[in-house]
């Protein structure tokens, strides 16, 4: 349940072989490298949060690449570079400002990188299958891939701005990347956006058993185990697990008993947490910003208002009450 601290990678390198190796521990999968008739030279810029690889890449020359299929979904968008890939019986070319799935998990592809940048998204199939609520625990659900193009224009430009936002919001700025709550949130935000992307349609996966589950007695237990695990990067599905029910009986628990989502009430605990906190604090030592950090609040305004609905004034006014 705790997130893992931002972890940075930087590689530069004329040696194919050592530029196969560092892509392989990128895409988390063996492969092959074939180089052009130029000599290839590879910078590139990873950035490790746990479940989810962040990376900023180019090079020079022609790369042919053979993947073994990663145990994961990989999110790639051509920067300046155009791509030529091969997966599950179909060829795609995408050109700069595509963004597009490297091919479905588990399945092999081959990819043809000409010079220029790009960047790609590793994340754990466990994440997703956690963040789409389709499993608790244990091993994830397949992905319903829409389709192998290029994403279309909407679905580029909420990817563009999630992912940017978690580069220059969260990972530019050491306070927060140092938190483990506004971390933890911003892997599960890419994770959506992710499956907002690349998979079908929302399927309503919800059974008999979860409807028989959604009752007062999961709201208990579900209230009891945020109150006493707030301060932790505890999930939707670590709430559900608690509860001893399925994500989506706990989803529908919550929305028809207190009229709201599990994750939004946890966020509602934390901010009379971050209250709390205000109260108890030295105003020479403590700002709102860090204690607005501390409880996973990125965004100052919003916090801000947040608070002003639920106690009538502004943080401000309550450390230097």
């Amino acid at each position: 349940m705790s997130a893992q601290a931002p972890v940075t990678h930087r590689f530069d390198s004329r040696d194919p072989a050592l530029i196969r190796t560092h892509l392989a521990a990128s895409f988390g999968t063996p492969l092959r490298v074939r180089v052009g008739l130029d000599p290839p030279r590879l910078w590139q810029h990873r950035i490790d949060l746990g479940p989810v690889r962040l990376t900023q890449a180019a090079h020079c020359g022609d790369l042919h690449i053979d993947l073994a299929g990663p145990d994961a979904l990989v999110i790639c968008q051509a920067v300046t570079a155009p791509v030529v890939r091969t997966a599950a019986g179909e060829r795609h070319r995408f050109a700069p400002g595509d963004v597009f799935v490297l091919a479905p998990p588990r399945h092999p592809c081959t990819v043809r990188w000409q010079a220029g940048s790009i960047t790609t998204c590793v994340l754990d199939l466990d994440l997703l299958a956690r963040v789409a609520g389709t499993a608790p625990a244990g091993p994830a659900s397949p992905l319903r891939l829409a389709a192998l193009g290029p994403a279309p224009p909407h679905l580029v430009r909420h990817w563009r701005t999630t992912t940017a936002y978690l580069r220059e919001a969260v990972l530019g700025d050491p306070e927060a990347a140092g938190q483990p709550l506004v971390v933890g949130a911003a892997v599960r935000m890419v994770a959506a956006a992710a499956l907002t992307v690349v998979t079908d349609a929302a399927v309503d996966d919800t059974t008999a058993r979860d409807r028989r589950d959604a009752g007062v007695g999961t709201v208990r237990r579900a209230l009891a185990f945020m109150e006493r695990h707030a301060e932790r990067n505890i999930r939707a599905a670590d709430i559900a697990a608690a509860a001893n029910v399925t994500p989506r009986a706990v989803q529908l628990a919550f929305r028809t008993h207190l009229d709201t989502t599990p994750m939004a009430h946890l966020r509602g605990i934390r901010l009379h947490r971050a209250h709390q906190d205000l109260l108890r604090a030295d105003p020479e030592r403590e700002t709102v910003s860090r204690i607005a950090l501390r409880w996973g609040f990125l965004s100052h305004s919003r916090f801000t208002a947040r608070y002003r609905a639920a106690f009538g004034v502004p943080p401000s006014r309550t450390l230097y009450r």
